[in-house]
């Protein structure tokens, strides 16, 4: 009896102490409440600092496995490793992705989607399904397009936004792309952009965002996931502590979706002392990729161009 005690006492004494951590650690989205950020000189909070998300949201926004490539071919029921007594088809990395191996492989994830469904319309399904089988040919990625939004967001690089009394200025890593946040009054743009036309506001602790004017160029990930012209974005940035901010962007697209969607992850900040946005302007990188056939030696067929 005096054990049992004993190890009851322990038990609730781990259970207090276990809370009490619980509290001190508690999920970003636990923190939004509580917390206010430092202030700049017109007293609005300050989100200036450079910025990364830390997921899989470039690869699938959805929660997804992990895959050998983004760029599959179907593969007959006995390809394998013998022995393992493979029965079913699988699918193996195409033949221009197959010498990355690991490198070329695709992470899991778990997702970024709140109720983990894209509401597509029928006919968008099945686009965004041929978008994936093509995904070599047309992810604007590839070519060193500027992403749009939200993707800008959540690609693998950090990102630096800098602020002033009636604007935000984001500059991204990625083929040195910025963006503009207008908190003042400002007209449409004359054309369709790739960033499209970003007008803010403050609401309490949140900088929130409405972004329209888009061109139908840019896709949301590496998995085909797209937009039209007609896309509407209402991002929501909320500081949750020194280290975080609670990013959100709900997706509006009448042209392709059945209703509004929205995704939902934390921002770290990056805290090295010397850390700045450095170049990545990978055009250069692309031009045998988009050009090479105009050049001296044909790529594709290795043929002298005349």
């Amino acid at each position: 009896m005096r054990f049992g005690l004993k190890g009851a006492a322990i038990v609730i004494a781990a259970g207090a102490v276990f809370a009490l951590l619980w509290t001190r650690v508690a999920p970003v989205t636990g923190q939004t409440e509580s917390y206010r950020a430092p202030r700049t000189v017109d007293g609005r909070p300050d989100l200036s600092g450079i910025w990364q998300a830390l997921n899989t949201a470039n690869y699938d926004l959805q929660s997804h496995s992990a895959r050998p490539a983004l760029a599959l071919i179907p593969a007959p029921p006995h390809t394998g490793v013998p022995g393992l007594g493979r029965s079913k088809p699988v699918e193996l990395p195409a033949q221009s992705v197959r010498a990355l191996g690991a490198v070329g492989g695709v992470p899991a994830g778990e997702g970024v989607v709140q109720g983990g469904e894209i509401p597509y319309q029928p006919w968008a399904a099945a686009q965004k399904k041929e978008n994936f089988e093509h995904w070599l040919e047309r992810d604007p990625e590839i070519r060193c397009f500027m992403p749009g939004v939200p993707r800008a967001t959540y690609m693998p690089y950090p990102f630096q936004i800098f602020q002033s009394a009636d604007k935000v200025l984001i500059a991204y890593e990625f083929a040195g792309t910025t963006r503009t946040i207008h908190l003042n009054e400002v007209q449409n743009n004359p054309a369709a952009t790739w960033m499209g036309l970003s007008r803010g506001r403050w609401d309490g602790e949140t900088l929130v965002v409405d972004v329209t004017d888009f061109n139908d160029q840019t896709w949301f990930d590496r998995a085909g996931n797209f937009h039209s012209d007609a896309l509407h974005v209402s991002e929501r940035y909320t500081p949750v502590s020194p280290s975080h901010l609670l990013y959100e962007a709900t997706i509006e697209d009448p042209k392709v979706f059945t209703r509004p969607w929205t995704i939902r992850m934390p921002l770290y900040r990056r805290f090295e002392p010397d850390k700045k946005i450095l170049e990545y302007k990978c055009t250069e990188f692309v031009e045998e990729l988009l050009y090479g056939h105009l050049g001296a030696v044909d790529p594709a067929t290795g043929q002298t161009n005349k």
